[in-house]
């Protein structure tokens, strides 16, 4: 009784704080659970994939096989015999980390056409309700958006409210790699918004390759905008445990395993990590397994750790948080699984503190001109001593 009692404390208090914040849209939506099924299982497709034996041998279990298995049995096959893989099982093979770049981005092509069809067909139908139609339509707008020449889908899953991985860049040939894992309300109908795209982990991405090659524009880089787990919907209940980080996490370390089959830059991939991202990077950050990886964590409600050194050996933290970022007014505390930890940004935590000056509220850390952007491109090319830190 008392530990529910104390559920509903914690849950409300991290509401109130977001109300009185003046969170806007999301607070509005803090007072609901809005609880969301995570998605841990292999994408459609996969029963029939591990039945096929029309190689002679087994194909890799997307459920089990790592990223080492995946390269070597797509290394021993034909261009003919991958392709053919690929418009039998695009969800699966758009899917599996370690399989060939561009053969993954022409599997995610071909799904994202039937996701778009399939879309179309709901929408046409007459039968529907109203709201059913209204997100058939939105579906297979947000859909064919990503089928527009010249972008590159690492991953696509239809569930849900859709995921989504985009590469900016060419990652094959990258020198340098970040990935931006973002936080809550992203989905692929808010992976890359036409309005406020800033907010959009698409936006983002853009935002930090145009900057970086501002800085260094010899150096060959590609951003990874990872839409590629089920985030929490506004602050209810999801936001304040880490039940979908601990889904996320492994779903980001299969990436990662993945692009050290895939690309070959000069540092393992950066991460950049937002909001309830910072949550996720905090739970994969012992699964990377001592890699020397720059991590850093931008208006965040905790990492589900007390310091820096939790988050195990090779991992150098950078954070920082603007002083109109309202996630600055929540408990930074974990009880009975509640809250996600101490303040990463607070001076015994252990991170290199940063500056974001000319950012502003909890979603303006990537606008051109700001001291944050400046210090994410700077840090994700290894430029260390043009990083500005924080002061006072």
């Amino acid at each position: 009784m008392q530990r529910r009692r104390l559920k509903r404390i914690l849950i409300g208090a991290f509401a109130a704080c977001s109300v009185l914040a003046d969170a806007g849209a999301a607070a509005a939506q803090a007072a609901a659970s809005n609880e969301q099924v995570a998605i841990t299982t292999p994408p459609a497709g996969s029963d029939a994939w591990v039945h096929d034996d029309s190689l002679g041998h087994p194909l890799p279990d997307p459920a089990t096989a790592d990223a080492a298995s995946v390269a070597a049995f797509f290394t021993a096959l034909s261009p003919a015999q991958q392709d053919r893989l690929a418009h039998a099982y695009p969800l699966v093979v758009g899917n599996l980390d370690g399989a060939p770049l561009q053969l993954r981005y022409r599997a995610n092509a071909l799904a994202l056409a039937a996701e778009v069809a399939r879309a179309k067909a709901q929408a046409a139908d007459k039968k529907v309700d109203p709201t059913t139609h209204a997100l058939a339509v939105s579906r297979a707008n947000d859909a064919q958006a990503l089928l527009a020449p010249g972008r590159q889908i690492l991953a696509f899953d239809p569930r849900g409210r859709g995921l989504v991985t985009e590469v900016f860049g060419d990652l094959a040939t990258a020198q340098r790699v970040s990935v931006i894992v973002p936080g809550s309300d992203t989905d692929l109908g808010h992976h890359d918004r036409a309005v406020d795209p800033l907010r959009s982990p698409a936006g983002m991405a853009r935002a930090l390759q145009a900057e970086e090659q501002r800085q260094e524009p010899g150096v060959r880089t590609a951003i990874i905008a990872w839409t590629g787990y089920v985030t929490p919907v506004g602050l209810g209940a999801d936001a304040v445990t880490s039940r979908l980080a601990d889904a996320g996490a492994p779903r980001l370390a299969r990436l990662l395993d993945g692009l050290a089959r895939t690309s070959s830059p000069v540092a393992p991939p950066t991460l950049i990590c937002h909001s309830y991202g910072t949550v996720v990077c905090g739970t994969v950050a012992p699964k990377l397994h001592g890699r020397t990886t720059d991590m850093v964590v931008l208006g965040s409600p905790g990492m589900d750790v007390q310091n820096a050194d939790e988050l195990g050996p090779g991992i150098h933290l950078w954070a920082t948080r603007n002083p109109s970022d309202w996630i600055g007014n929540v408990p930074y505390l974990q009880v009975g699984g509640l809250g996600h930890g101490a303040d990463p940004t607070s001076a015994d935590f252990g991170a290199e503190q940063i500056s974001s000056a000319g950012a502003s509220g909890h979603v303006g850390y990537f606008d051109p001109g700001t001291t944050s952007l400046h210090n994410f491109a700077a840090i994700a090319l290894g430029d260390y001593r043009s990083v500005v830190y924080r002061t006072g």
